[in-house]
């Protein structure tokens, strides 16, 4: 599929963003078509932003979208898929920097849209799908989170919150990308909740979720917080 970007946010990723790259790369190769990969980095302190610029004089690909300063995982996301869209993409993909999400996966997610989903959701959820390496607090949480949320909300999604996704170029024109204000766990949810209240097709395919390999997550009990206030307020986007 031509004008195919990938959409990855970093920030203190120089352990792994070397190899995750490569790991992306080859498997777009292997897809065929034109594609690009985007790392948004926010000025990260451990160099990763230049460990992708070293990689895009190899790799004519790969390209870094340099941000002065962490800012949000939300802010970053839209960063990235503004220059996805300037370029001229057709489909934008998106996913995290530290293995949690294979990279042998985002060929199906574009095969899924070029087959007619708008919205293509790797799914820990469905069946198919599971998490590795999470111990049961956190498996607790996070299939609290995806449940409450679809109750709220009434949709039939059921992995909300999930991150690993690849969307048409139209899509996120349709969600108004502008007004989404959420980061974290919640900005995840708008952007998927926006695809479905504009009767958009969105399709979940079964990912096997693992635990990042090195590092520390970035989870915190600030964005957990944020998606349990914001859930009710996106209610209000049904009458607009």
């Amino acid at each position: 599929m031509p004008g195919t970007w990938v959409v990855i946010p970093t920030y203190n990723e120089a352990e792994v963003v070397e190899d995750l790259v490569r790991a992306v790369h080859r498997e777009l190769t292997a897809d065929a078509g034109e594609f690009h990969i985007l790392v948004v980095d926010d000025g990260s302190p451990d160099g990763t932003g230049a460990i992708v610029d070293r990689l895009a004089t190899e790799l004519p690909e790969v390209e870094v979208l340099h941000r002065n300063e962490k800012d949000g995982l939300g802010r970053a996301y839209i960063a990235g898929f503004g220059r996805a869209l300037e370029a001229g993409a057709d489909v934008v993909a998106q996913m995290d920097a530290d293995f949690s999400h294979a990279p042998a996966d985002v060929p199906r997610l574009l095969a899924a849209v070029r087959e007619g989903a708008d919205m293509a959701l790797g799914s820990r959820y469905v069946r198919g799908g599971g998490v590795e390496d999470w111990g049961p607090v956190r498996r607790a949480i996070s299939r609290g989170g995806c449940a409450y949320a679809r109750a709220v909300l009434g949709v039939r999604i059921r992995d909300l919150t999930g991150g690993f996704k690849a969307l048409r170029a139209d899509t996120l024109r349709a969600i108004d990308l502008p007004a989404v204000r959420s980061e974290g766990y919640a900005f995840q949810i708008e952007v998927t909740y926006r695809a479905l209240l504009r009767g958009l097709r969105v399709v979940e395919l079964p990912i096997v979720f693992r635990d990042r390999r090195l590092g520390h997550s970035k989870m915190s009990a600030r964005i957990a917080l944020e998606a349990i206030v914001l859930v009710p307020r996106l209610r209000r986007l049904r009458g607009r």
